[in-house]
């Protein structure tokens, strides 16, 4: 399964204004970078990606599209998955890229 290419220019789209972002394909998906660090991708599992802060990650995971981002059977913390298709409002998806954002603008310039 590729990335899903509706979700990729939906996010291109979103983060065309933003300052230091750039696009990576990574992992057989879609990354997005800020600075040099991942904050969001269009994975190849499909759906989201994001980056965040540990300590949001029980929130972020109370919506039932969202999960732990698990890695080689091992749950990765500081990153979730949501499942997201046509049906996801911008507002929802705003709310993930802040955090993805939020997260790599907190790191220190690659």
């Amino acid at each position: 399964m590729g990335y899903d290419l509706d979700l990729a220019e939906r996010l291109r789209e979103r983060l065309a204004a933003e300052p230091g972002v750039r696009e990576k394909r990574m992992f057989g998906g879609l990354a997005f970078l800020v600075d040099g660090h991942l904050a969001v991708s269009a994975s190849g599992r499909g759906g989201l990606l994001v980056r965040c802060d540990a300590g949001d990650q029980d929130a972020l995971q109370r919506d039932p599209r969202v999960g732990p981002f698990v890695m080689h059977g091992r749950p990765m913390t500081g990153w979730v998955h949501v499942d997201v298709d046509g049906s996801v409002g911008e507002a929802d998806l705003d709310l993930w890229l802040d955090h993805g954002l939020a997260f790599a603008r907190s790191l220190p310039p690659r």
